[in-house]
Formats: structure tokens, C-alpha cells, sequence
């Protein structure tokens, strides 16, 4: 009792610093040691991969292979290797399998096998990628090489219109030099980067609208605010962090990439809830509240590579990857293994729209492996 008076005083002497107080303790209530982190991604992705089946090549399927991929170069478990080829197996390492070029599509939306220039049937080329890097072999890459030949050759750069095409194509496009040597896919890369600059860009923010629908004042959230979406943004973070890594360090574009990437990481940072994720609609929390995994783990993820590997500076950047560890590890992941409160396919924050516990995705899942790694790498320096 004694000690109660104590703090009740305290906090009607100055509440406002309690309650600061609290709050920090709860954020950075555990520290994190490298095998609790590693034994969650093995926990998480076998849990995954124990209970699905392979499925199509398009890109929600194919995201969680860029996790998979990325647990397995950090932890060398064969198992997860032998996955994601089983998977390109079935796919016969294909995306949109139509053979004739002039019957390509991408300028809408689409799932037939004519959308071969459609980002969302590209990603798929990033896991073929990665899984040549260990075993090489032609037939691994050669639908890779003639479609994003194409593209790179093509006289349009307007391929890509939405923001998730960014994480999609653009590693596919660093990751076709890697294999060839041949620039044609950077600086197509390039052109498409700023062509889809040009539709969803916001210049007073340094965030992207998922696509030119969503462009503010055209559209607005219910309380007239921009409507950036977590997940949207998040995949375009995610996509500076993978063509970073990527990319020649003479790039001619190099230094433009990091200028837009750090501030889209400033931006992202200042919109972080007090729990460690970041809402729906990132700036107007009202819109869809409450809790979402995919787009706070890509976050996470971009952030964490660029303060990894100098990019971001750590004082300012760790403690807002932190609350977003905390909040992946803790309260996302489910005792059984899964990872919740992912938002179901779609294109933008819908109010009222269910996402709890059970809320449970493939590309979710991907997107907790990638933060995952990165984090363990932060710890093991």
C-alpha cells in the first residue's frame, strides 16, 4: 500500500512523465538474444512449411519464398533450399506461362498466363534467382532471362503502376545483373522506378500512395487525411533495402535510390504506434485501427538493413526497430507458430475489416522471415 501512495503521487505530480516511463519500459521490456531470434524463424518456418503444400507462382506464394530464401543464405538449413525448388518445380521455374510475346499483358491487373509482364507474376524470378546462385543450372533461369529480357529491351518504362510492383521487379532487376553482367536491367530499372515515382510519389512526405487511385486530394481517408497505405509503403522500403544490397556501388543512380530511401524511412519512423506497428493507413490511425503484421515487419526489415549496413543511423533508427521487434515476436507471433494480424490481400485500408490472431498469409509469413534474419544479423555484430 505504502509503495502505491508513492506512485500515486508521483503520477499526479507529473503523469505525463509516468506514463512516458511506463510505456518505454513495456517497449523494451526483453532483450533479444541471437538463439531466441533464431529459434523463431525455425519455429515459424517450419511451422509453415509443415502445414502447406506448394501453390502457384504469383506473388503472394512468391513473397513468402523471399523469406524462406532469406532464412536459408543466413542459417544453411537444406531443408528450406529443397522448399522453395519444389516449388519452382511445380511452377516448371515460370511465372505467367503464356509463350507467345506479343499476347503480354501489365498495364491492368491481371491472373492469366498472358500477364507476363505484370509484376505480380515477375516475383517469382527473384527465388529462381537465389536458387541458381547454389546450384546453376540454364533451365533455372531461362524464362527469367526471356521475359525480363523483354522488358529491359522494351521502348515503354511504364511497367509499374502499383507500389508493390517496386518489391516485386526491381530485386528481379538487380538480380539479372548479378547473373549476366548486362546494365540494360539496371537503368530499365531505373526508368520504371521513375515513371512509378511519378504516379504515387508524395513529395511533401516522402511516402508513396499505392497507386494513382489513392493520390491525395483525390482520394481521402473518412477524416479528409492522406491515405498512405502500411503494407504498400512497406514493400517499396523493402525494395530500397533488397536493390541496395544488390546494386553496384558505381551505380549511376546509386546515390538518388538513398536519398529517396532515407526519407522514406524518416517518414516511416515518425508514423510508428506506441505498441510497435504501424496502422493501415499509416497517417490517420481513425481510418482502420488497430494492429497489422505485413506491413510493420517489411518496415522493420528496411529499416533494420539500412542501420545494418550504414545507411541509417542507429541512436535514431534501432529503438523504432526494436518496438517493432518486440511487437513481431511477442504479440504477432502465435504460440502455435503462426504469425497474425496480417491484412488480407487488397489494395488499401478498409475500415472495419477483421484482422486478428487468426489473420494468417503466406506473404505475412515471408515478411516476419525477413525481419526476423535481419534482426538476428543486428545482434550478431
Amino acid at each position: 500500500m505504502k509503495y502505491r501512495n508513492i506512485t500515486l503521487r508521483l503520477t499526479r505530480r507529473n503523469w505525463g512523465w509516468m506514463l512516458f516511463l511506463l510505456l518505454s519500459l513495456q517497449a523494451n521490456a526483453k532483450d533479444w538474444t541471437r538463439e531466441e531470434v533464431k529459434d523463431i524463424v525455425y519455429q515459424v518456418n517450419n511451422t509453415w512449411q509443415r502445414n502447406h503444400g506448394q501453390e502457384r507462382s504469383f506473388w503472394d506464394p512468391a513473397v513468402y519464398h523471399t523469406g524462406n530464401m532469406e532464412a536459408f543464405f543466413l542459417f544453411k538449413n537444406l531443408a528450406w533450399y529443397n522448399y522453395s525448388k519444389e516449388w519452382a518445380d511445380k511452377n516448371l521455374w515460370q511465372g505467367a506461362r503464356e509463350k507467345d510475346s506479343s499476347k503480354w499483358l501489365y498495364k491492368q491487373y491481371g491472373e492469366s498466363m498472358q500477364h507476363a509482364l505484370f509484376g505480380d507474376w515477375q516475383i517469382c524470378f527473384q527465388t529462381y534467382l537465389d536458387l541458381n546462385t547454389v546450384y546453376p543450372a540454364d533451365y533455372k533461369t531461362a524464362r527469367a532471362r526471356e521475359v525480363m529480357d523483354f522488358e529491359a529491351d522494351a521502348a515503354d518504362s511504364d511497367f509499374w503502376w502499383w507500389a508493390d510492383a517496386l518489391y516485386m521487379v526491381m530485386p528481379v532487376m538487380t538480380k539479372m545483373y548479378k547473373l549476366t553482367g548486362d546494365a540494360k536491367y539496371l537503368e530499365k530499372m531505373y526508368q520504371n522506378w521513375k515513371y512509378a515515382n511519378g504516379i504515387m510519389y508524395d513529395e511533401e512526405t516522402g511516402l508513396y500512395f499505392r497507386d494513382g487511385k489513392y493520390v491525395y486530394p483525390k482520394h481521402k481517408t473518412a477524416a479528409g487525411k492522406k491515405d498512405f497505405w502500411a503494407r504498400g509503403d512497406g514493400w517499396v522500403l523493402a525494395a530500397f533495402a533488397k536493390v541496395l544490397k544488390d546494386l553496384p556501388k558505381n551505380d549511376a543512380h546509386r546515390k538518388e535510390y538513398i536519398q529517396y530511401y532515407q526519407r522514406q524511412a524518416a517518414a516511416v519512423a515518425d508514423l510508428q504506434q506506441e505498441e510497435g506497428y504501424w496502422t493501415r493507413s499509416m497517417a490517420d490511425p481513425e481510418q482502420a485501427p488497430g494492429r497489422e503484421t505485413s506491413g510493420t515487419a517489411l518496415f522493420a526489415y528496411g529499416l533494420q538493413w539500412g542501420i545494418n549496413n550504414g545507411y541509417l543511423d542507429a541512436k535514431k533508427y534501432q529503438p523504432v526497430v526494436d518496438k517493432a521487434w518486440n511487437y513481431l515476436a511477442t504479440i504477432a507471433l502465435q504460440p502455435d507458430g503462426t504469425v497474425g494480424y496480417t491484412q488480407p490481400i487488397g489494395e488499401k485500408a478498409i475500415p472495419g475489416q477483421v484482422v486478428d490472431q487468426k489473420s494468417v498469409t503466406n506473404f505475412g509469413t515471408g515478411a516476419f522471415l525477413l525481419a526476423a534474419c535481419e534482426y538476428y544479423r543486428h545482434l550478431a555484430k
